[in-house]
């Protein structure tokens, strides 16, 4: 037993440790606010990212999104999972077909190759927390195929924005 170091601490290469403090909602000291995506191609609106956490010893990525008030995410889909937590403000997501109100607390899981979009469209901002893999696909954007399936569902119609609103 003198010599088990298995439970002494060990800093790893990709985090600082310690805290960050929160310095504003939705703000953390030492993470800087990046733009949503980098491509064209994927329409949004008045959205910004964060990367929390993306340590090489975490199998995950830990991100933090906000969408502004009239906002929205880009509507995709892909091989991996999210796991998300709004954070802060109210809206709405779409996971599938389904579409529901979210404000602060709620979790919202989205199965791979399942459509979804997040939109900050109750007067607020909406921020949300996402866990994904490290390893992961690129998303799918909806083909005219894919857009015409979705836009059969008049509610899905009604909610969805692929950037010609």
């Amino acid at each position: 037993m003198a010599n088990d170091n298995s439970a002494a601490p060990h800093p790893s290469a990709g985090e600082r440790p310690g805290v960050r403090v929160q310095t504003a909602p939705g703000r953390w000291d030492g993470v800087p606010v990046m733009p949503y995506k980098q491509t064209a191609e994927a329409p949004f609106q008045d959205i910004t990212r964060q990367l929390l956490f993306a340590d090489p010893d975490l199998a995950c990525e830990w991100r933090y999104f906000e969408v502004d008030s009239g906002g929205y995410s880009t509507l995709e889909r892909h091989a991996h999972v999210h796991a998300v937590m709004i954070h802060r403000g109210r809206g709405q997501c779409l996971v599938g077909e389904t579409i529901g109100d979210v404000g602060q607390g709620d979790l919202v899981f989205i199965p791979p190759m399942t459509w979804h979009q997040f939109r900050a469209n109750r007067g607020d901002c909406l921020g949300f927390l996402c866990v994904v893999n490290v390893a992961r696909d690129r998303p799918q954007l909806p083909t005219p195929d894919d857009l015409a399936e979705l836009r059969s569902k008049p509610q899905v119609a009604e909610f969805i924005r692929t950037g010609g609103e």
